[in-house]
């Protein structure tokens, strides 16, 4: 499997695509494989994408659809997320949740 943040230099060595130097001690929304959703403030982070998130809370899924979030929360405090588990990263600040456009209206 290939990880979708790193890429290898013909050099052989492992280059991370994103940069993180610019997201720490701001707030940072993490999704993970299996569907949990986090944020929390960035601390630090790895060439592997381990991340460290303080003040984090958790958006609990919904128990009829476990793909589905729900506005229900809770507090987890300072957490290491694995980096084989981060499939997203990004900034709280400064993004803006839009309609989705490919969305078939019912009927269609």
């Amino acid at each position: 499997m290939i990880h979708a943040f790193t890429y290898l230099f013909q050099s052989g060595r492992k280059e991370t695509v994103l940069d993180l130097a610019k997201f720490v001690d701001k707030g940072v929304q993490v999704k993970l494989t299996g569907g949990r959703q986090v944020t929390g403030t960035l601390k630090g982070y790895d060439q592997l994408l381990n991340l460290v998130l303080d003040e984090a809370i958790e958006f609990l899924r919904d128990p009829d659809d476990p793909l589905k979030t729900t506005d229900q929360t809770r507090r987890l405090g300072l957490i290491v997320c694995r980096g084989t588990a981060v499939m997203l990263v990004n900034p709280t600040e400064g993004t803006d949740e839009i309609a989705n456009p490919f969305v078939q209206p019912d009927g269609a």
